[in-house]
């Protein structure tokens, strides 16, 4: 009996060497790199089933997108918009395997008095993201809750966040649009700046699915040679996600990696809707999203949608 136990975990062994792997992954600073902080403790200290990681953390999508397009990462957490960008661009090489941020976008006002989107009404909202898709999810949220910009309500555009936050405060009447975890900061800093709507959730009301912010991908060689890497790395995220969402030890993880600052991390948390999101639900949001984009503004998403393989389902 002892020689067939020895033989099975043997086997077991065998089977377990074969289905590792090396994972790199590349993920932007902020909400969509806060997710992995888990996993990256996981990581530090060898192999997660079996599968040995390495984790590249850039400031902006400037500095992602190489490593993705010579294949020089295989999973990146990357802007929604991005993935499309990077599908039309490498003619299909990359594909979607989750949805790792939702609605990271907040009007925040400077006292008490909007409560609503028609509370927004006549004033003046402060943004930066013109050209960007932070200018269309803004835009689609005002036109379809009844406003029109530049009639009822006007759009100033600065060139960064902080500029938003000063023309706020030098405003008492303006409001201003900031992400996550911009909006966070700014309430640090001045108690009297409060968040007044969440754009994600009106989003959601008004179509049904949740907005997107990131999106995390991975190159189709790898996809297609390591499936059950790519299984575990989904089930590892995942877990990964919950730490970051419920963990007090969590925004001190994510601060070690210089993500983003600990205190900033444990105020924002709550309002970063970091998850993990795959297979058709994922699909459904993300094509949903990509098709607004692209009325939009078709460069916005790199001239098309993606074609149905770009769903990693």
């Amino acid at each position: 009996m002892r020689k067939i136990i020895s033989v099975f975990a043997v086997f077991a062994i065998v089977l377990s060497c074969l289905s590792s792997a090396d994972i790199s992954v590349a993920a932007m600073r902020g909400p969509t790199a806060m997710g992995l902080a888990g996993l990256m403790d996981k990581a530090s200290a060898g192999p997660v089933d079996g599968n040995s990681y390495t984790f590249t953390l850039e400031g902006s999508p400037d500095a992602v997108v190489p490593l993705i397009v010579r294949g020089d990462v295989d999973i990146a957490a990357i802007p929604a918009n991005l993935a499309s960008v990077l599908y039309n661009r490498t003619e299909g090489k990359i594909a979607a395997v989750a949805v790792n941020t939702l609605g990271v976008l907040y009007i925040v006002e400077n006292g008490d008095s909007v409560h609503s989107v028609e509370d927004l009404r006549g004033r003046t909202i402060y943004s930066a993201g013109k050209g960007a898709t932070p200018e269309y999810s803004l835009m689609y949220v005002l036109e379809e809750s009844g406003l029109t910009p530049g009639k009822d309500v006007f759009i100033e555009w600065k060139s960064e966040h902080a500029e938003c936050v000063a023309a706020l405060q030098a405003d008492d009447d303006g409001v201003a649009m900031l992400p996550q975890p911009f909006a966070s900061t700014a309430m640090m800093k001045n108690s009297s700046i409060r968040i007044a709507l969440d754009i994600n959730a009106i989003w959601k009301d008004l179509t049904g699915v949740g907005m997107i912010t990131g999106v995390t991908v991975a190159t189709k060689d790898f996809l297609e040679n390591n499936p059950e890497a790519v299984a575990s790395f989904l089930n590892e995220y995942a877990r990964s996600v919950e730490y970051c969402n419920t963990d007090p030890a969590a925004p001190a993880s994510i601060a070690s990696y210089s993500i983003v600052p600990e205190a900033v991390a444990e105020k924002a948390i709550p309002y970063c809707n970091i998850v993990m999101i795959a297979g058709e639900e994922m699909k459904d949001m993300l094509s949903f999203y990509l098709d607004v984009l692209e009325a939009a503004n078709p460069q916005s998403i790199g001239g098309k949608v993606p074609l149905e393989d770009f769903y990693w389902v």
